[in-house]
């Protein structure tokens, strides 16, 4: 028996324009998490959303490594670290979900990016994949089958998530219009999309759903 879970990525202040680190039109987003939070509650067993929560002293940040900039790459942990502005700290504003949110829709939050010294992309996993979020073992512990997920940054946070999502063999959808991206290299979108299509993630659209 199938069992669908809406998986919202990072819909975090310090995400959307104005923010530490925004991604261009990520506010446009946020109307599509709550049609779909408010609208599909027959199609949705549950809502659940990841929360980037970094530490102040957390290594992915440039202020941290003296000499080094934005843009930049490290090793953390033997995985290739772009450095990043400081954002999500633990307890900020910036890392607040979205004013305009639904959050009382939102059933339960996974939390990730709290380790220093590694960066967590995925809402599964830490990025050297040695730590788990607890997501993952939620999701089977419930029975759930097919992940739609939507949020920001659809080359980062949200490929990642999906990826790890498809080789827990969970059913992946990525619900592409709930998706905005930083676009870094101009076809760093495209070609995230690309690479999810090829580990045979479904694309859709809310619409689809709704």
């Amino acid at each position: 028996m199938k069992k669908n879970i809406l998986l919202l990525v990072d819909l975090q202040n310090d995400f959307l324009p104005g923010g530490a680190l925004a991604v261009p039109q990520g506010n446009e987003v946020i109307p599509i998490a709550n049609l779909l939070m408010e609208n599909s509650n027959s199609f949705f067993s549950e809502i659940i959303a990841t929360q980037d929560w970094h530490p102040q002293n957390h290594k992915s940040f440039a202020t941290n490594h003296f000499g080094k900039n934005i843009g930049e790459f490290v090793k953390l942990n033997e995985v290739e670290q772009m450095l990043w502005p400081n954002h999500c700290i633990q307890n900020s504003n910036g890392a607040s979900f979205a004013a305009n949110l639904n959050v009382q829709k939102i059933m339960r939050v996974f939390q990730k990016g709290q380790n220093s010294e590694v960066d967590s992309y995925s809402g599964f996993f830490d990025n050297d994949h040695k730590t788990s979020t607890g997501l993952g073992e939620y999701l089977k512990s419930i029975s759930a089958t097919d992940i739609y997920i939507m949020g920001l940054a659809t080359e980062y946070c949200v490929k990642f998530t999906a990826i790890d999502s498809i080789n827990l063999n969970f059913t992946t959808y990525l619900i592409i219009d709930g998706c905005r991206g930083i676009n870094i290299q101009k076809n760093d979108i495209s070609n995230a999309i690309s690479e999810m299509k090829m580990k045979n993630i479904h694309i859709c659209n809310s619409s689809n759903i709704l």
